[in-house]
C-alpha cells in the first residue's frame, strides 16, 4: 500500500514532494498558476472602466454597478457595508461567472440619496475604516516588538550574570 501510495505522489507533478532521506526536504512543487499572468488578474484591459453604472428601470432608485477585475471580497464588504446605511432598502452583489473578475452590486435606496451616492459613501467609509485597522495593527505590532525586544535584552542579561 505504501508503494502504491508513494508512486501515486510520485506521479502527480502538483504534489509536494518529500525526500525521507534528506531530512524530509521538500523535492518539488509545481505551482497552480502561471506566474508570469498574474498581473492580468488586477490590470485593466485596454478602454475598460473599473466601474460601469447601469440604472435598473424596474425599479425607482435602483442601480447596478459593474466592478471590474475584483472579487468576493470587494463584493461582500460594500454589499454590508450598505446594509447599515438606513437611506438602503436593497443591496446584494453577484459574480456572474467564476473566471472572470468581475462582480455585479445592486443597490437600491430610498429616494433621500442615490445609489451612486450611498456606493460613493460606502468606499469613503470602508476605507475610513481600513485606515483605523492599519494604525491599530501597526500599533499592536510596534508594542509587540517592544516587549520582545525587552525579553530578549532581559534573557542576554541573566546569561551574563550567570
Amino acid at each position: 500500500m505504501t508503494n502504491l501510495l508513494g508512486q501515486l505522489i510520485e506521479d502527480n507533478p502538483n504534489a509536494v514532494q518529500r525526500d525521507s532521506r534528506q531530512n524530509n526536504h521538500k523535492l518539488g512543487h509545481k505551482p497552480d498558476y502561471d506566474a508570469g499572468n498574474r498581473f492580468e488578474l488586477f490590470l485593466l484591459d485596454e478602454g475598460q472602466k473599473k466601474v460601469e453604472m447601469k440604472d435598473e428601470t424596474k425599479t425607482p432608485n435602483t442601480c447596478v454597478f459593474t466592478f471590474n477585475k475584483e472579487d468576493h471580497t470587494l463584493g461582500n464588504m460594500l454589499s454590508q457595508r450598505l446594509h447599515k446605511y438606513d437611506f438602503i432598502i436593497f443591496s446584494a452583489y453577484k459574480v456572474p461567472h467564476p473566471l472572470f473578475a468581475t462582480f455585479e452590486l445592486r443597490v437600491t435606496t430610498d429616494g433621500t440619496k442615490t445609489p451612486k451616492e450611498a456606493v460613493i459613501l460606502c468606499c469613503q467609509d470602508i476605507v475610513k475604516d481600513l485606515d483605523q485597522l492599519n494604525r491599530s495593527f501597526t500599533t499592536e505590532w510596534l508594542g509587540k516588538r517592544i516587549v520582545s525586544e525587552g525579553d530578549a535584552e532581559r534573557a542576554a542579561r541573566e546569561q551574563n550574570n550567570f
